[in-house]
């Protein structure tokens, strides 16, 4: 466990990445957030506190501190997991308002958010795996802390996108409402891979299945616009995802 003596310190990077990314979203409009987008936000936040935390205690002498906190770590990304799906008929709710009211949301369309939704249920079904990995193989000390470094990156991109969605829109604003929303998530996702291979090179981890898991879901992330088009994944979303 030498190598991961400052796994710590690597992981409080993407932590402010995912803050920088929804600190708007979030914080400017706090008091009007429904009250499942606190708990979601919160919980994101604690879990990814305690993917510092944790390395910290396990290379730093502290396992009973480490596995003590480890069991209500699981409680954490359980809420992670369980609020993230509880939160998904926004998106369904949100495309029906962007029907009714397209000059309101402009270039921001109803297969925009039905695309969320879809690459939302794979990243939480990711997240979910990856958890479940980390318990199984609690003994394999490498391969349990690798997966839980990798839920990292599987849930980040909702965040961050929408960070970089915010400052992307902002400089085009003068064209709304004909504004290319894609470029963002692309960016997004370049910005996520970079930091998943730069971690995984460095910690040796670029073979791990952990690292293709999450190369593949952010890879699938991209194809967010073909998925939100298509009328046949629009309707299994209407159908499955009910308010």
């Amino acid at each position: 466990m030498d190598k991961y003596k400052n796994l710590y310190r690597w992981m409080i990077i993407p932590m402010l990445f995912m803050q920088f990314g929804i600190f708007r979203d979030y914080w400017g409009d706090f008091s009007d957030n429904a009250w499942a987008v606190h708990v979601h936000y919160w919980t994101g936040t604690v879990w990814y506190l305690y993917l510092i935390i944790q390395p910290y205690y396990a290379t730093h002498g502290q396992m009973a501190k480490h596995r003590t906190n480890g069991i209500i770590g699981m409680f954490v990304a359980g809420g992670v997991c369980i609020t993230a799906f509880s939160m998904m008929h926004r998106d369904i709710a949100t495309t029906e308002k962007a029907l009714t009211a397209p000059a309101q949301f402009g270039p921001f369309q109803p297969w925009f958010f039905f695309g969320v939704a879809a690459v939302e249920i794979v990243m939480i079904i990711a997240f979910g795996v990856a958890v479940i990995q980390s318990i199984i193989r609690r003994r394999q000390l490498e391969d349990h802390a690798w997966w839980l470094v990798s839920t990292v990156f599987l849930i980040m991109m909702p965040a961050l996108g929408r960070g970089v969605q915010n400052v992307h829109v902002a400089m085009q604003i003068s064209a709304w409402p004909n504004i290319r929303i894609m470029p963002s998530l692309y960016i997004s996702e370049g910005i996520i891979l970079g930091m998943l291979l730069l971690g995984a090179w460095k910690f040796g981890k670029l073979r791990h299945p952990a690292t293709w898991l999450a190369v593949a879901v952010n890879v699938f992330n991209l194809f967010l616009e073909p998925l939100g088009k298509s009328e046949t994944v629009q309707e299994f979303l209407k159908t499955v995802i009910k308010g």
